[in-house]
């Protein structure tokens, strides 16, 4: 068995070596700053059968129809590209298909009707993109939902779908039916934005860190140095399953450190959920994960810094405050943290635990959501991964929101 992952490669195109390696069972390159055109080579992976994920990196032009080599492939996962050739029909011929995932790409055109012959089918998704056309509906299709096809160019099909109904002219009832309301809608997005732009504090450019792209193994005596010995001067919190320090790497960058306490029975299981889900979602709403510390005796994740603290310090403060436009923003940037998270997503997550503390807030007052310790991961509706522990039973956290 052979295994490609997270490999924060800063390379352009894949290697062409790497479609001679005919043995590889699962292949994962997603999270990289791959770009280019995929090989007609990829065909070659004839004993792909459990995953190949490709998600969040800058691939453009056509899918390779040479894809149906992988006749044994489970799981497909080309999300976040910019893929802009049609969806190849052959993919259809790729029968033991569980899960396809080509949403937020710029894939034109139509959906196959060989889709209709995947009949494994579980999860399907080919939301934001600009596909057209009518949606089948034989196979595995009538078990989707709306989610699988939102936010597309023209789609057309049963009403299930939130989609219109497919008539002759249905591409243009659909544009004059949504151009007045998407009018409507602009004017009142640029107006609350110019409103918020107005409220915010100007800040100089330098102050404004880069986005972290590559998930980075940070070495315990780095985190040492970064933290003061952890000392209490840079402790930031506490939670139920260990504290977070903030540090400073080598490299200059201030991180939030989380350092799970190994003496409690649950604190191992809550680090292996919270990092295998952190390092599988991205969205500007949720905290970013930058990397981790793991050995036998130690496990820390290392998460990017929030000046502004969480929400609870600014609603329970007589020295904060959040005024009308303030509050209204934190919940649209809350509200988008959770559609991602339970449809933008490939499988759906549910976080456990919503409260003040963990929203968590940066230098422009942008809200994240935080601390998935306590969380599930749902495949085809079944719980995936998930903590033994639950929120607090009966918890309401107070606010004055």
């Amino acid at each position: 068995m052979a295994f490609l992952g997270r490999l924060g490669w800063v390379s352009i195109t894949i290697p062409p070596s790497l479609w001679i390696i005919t043995d590889l069972v699962m292949l994962n390159l997603s999270s990289n700053h791959l770009s280019g055109q995929l090989s007609s080579q990829l065909g070659n992976l004839k004993s792909i059968n459990y995953s190949l994920d490709l998600s969040f990196n800058n691939f453009s032009d056509d899918i390779p129809s040479s894809i149906d080599g992988c006749q044994t492939l489970s799981f497909l996962n080309l999300s976040n590209n910019m893929f802009s050739g049609t969806v190849p029909e052959s993919l259809g011929k790729v029968r033991g298909l569980i899960a396809m995932d080509l949403s937020y790409n710029n894939l034109p055109g139509s959906i196959p009707k060989s889709f209709e012959d995947l009949h494994f089918l579980e999860n399907f998704n080919v939301s934001n993109n600009e596909l057209e056309g009518k949606i089948p509906e034989g196979g595995r299709f009538r078990n989707f939902s709306a989610t699988s096809f939102f936010d597309n160019l023209a789609l057309c099909g049963p009403i299930v779908f939130q989609v219109p109904h497919c008539s002759e002219n249905h591409h243009r009832s659909w544009l004059k039916k949504r151009m007045v309301p998407l009018l409507v809608l602009a004017v009142i997005v640029v107006i609350v934005m110019l409103v918020i732009i107005s409220k915010c504090k100007q800040k100089r450019v330098a102050d404004i860190p880069s986005l972290i792209t590559e998930y980075r193994r940070i070495s315990y005596m780095e985190l040492e140095r970064g933290t003061s010995s952890f000392s209490k001067t840079n402790l930031l919190g506490s939670g139920s399953f260990g504290s977070i320090f903030e540090a400073t790497l080598s490299d200059g960058l201030k991180v939030a450190v989380k350092v799970f306490n190994m003496g409690l029975q649950e604190a191992l299981r809550s680090f292996n959920v919270e990092a295998t889900i952190l390092s599988s979602i991205r969205h500007r709403n949720l905290v970013r994960v930058i990397g981790c510390c793991s050995n036998m005796e130690f496990k820390a994740i290392i998460l990017t810094y929030m000046p502004n603290g969480s929400l609870e310090k600014w609603l329970h403060s007589n020295i904060y405050g959040l005024d009308l436009m303030q509050r209204l923003k934190i919940a649209v940037d809350v509200a988008a943290a959770f559609e991602y998270l339970h449809h933008g997503h490939t499988f759906p997550v549910v976080h456990c635990d919503i409260k003040p503390s963990n929203v968590l807030l940066d230098q422009d007052m942008t809200a994240h959501l935080a601390d998935f310790g306590i969380s599930k991961l749902f495949d085809g509706g079944e719980t995936v991964i998930q903590t033994q522990t639950v929120a607090t039973t009966g918890y309401a956290a107070p606010g004055d929101a």
